[in-house]
């Protein structure tokens, strides 16, 4: 069975590479929002997001910082706190046949929101 032929004749390879980012970005987004996460363990959870995001076709390379101003700023008396979407800046590349898409997730001050968009696109 050729998946692309079946499931995917009725969108562009444009369409197609951002459709894959943005539904790999909410995945990230409900998976790991919630998850507990200090100064110690940023790092283990960033390469945890992008390792799992990585493997999921179309992902050619995945880019998760935690932000350590805004991790620092919700700290508790624990020594943790719950990650956040303004937490969040993301990068996801995906590749669809020659097209490749950026979509991105980052805190946009002005909004006081951490917006998904599509940062950029290569055909």
């Amino acid at each position: 069975m050729d998946v692309d032929k079946e499931y995917f004749s009725n969108i562009t390879t444009r369409e197609r590479a951002i459709f894959e980012g943005a539904i790999s970005m909410g995945a990230l987004f409900h998976q790991f929002v919630g998850t507990p996460v200090n100064k110690d363990t940023k790092g283990s959870l960033e390469k945890a997001m992008e390792d799992s995001l990585n493997l999921q076709p179309a992902i050619e390379k995945v880019e998760v910082e935690i932000r350590f101003d805004k991790l620092e700023e919700s700290m508790t008396e624990f020594d943790y706190t719950s990650l956040t979407g303004d937490m969040l800046d993301v990068k996801i590349h995906t590749k669809v046949d020659e097209v490749v898409a950026v979509i991105r997730i980052e805190f946009i001050e002005e909004l006081n929101y951490p917006l998904m968009y599509v940062e950029s696109i290569e055909d």
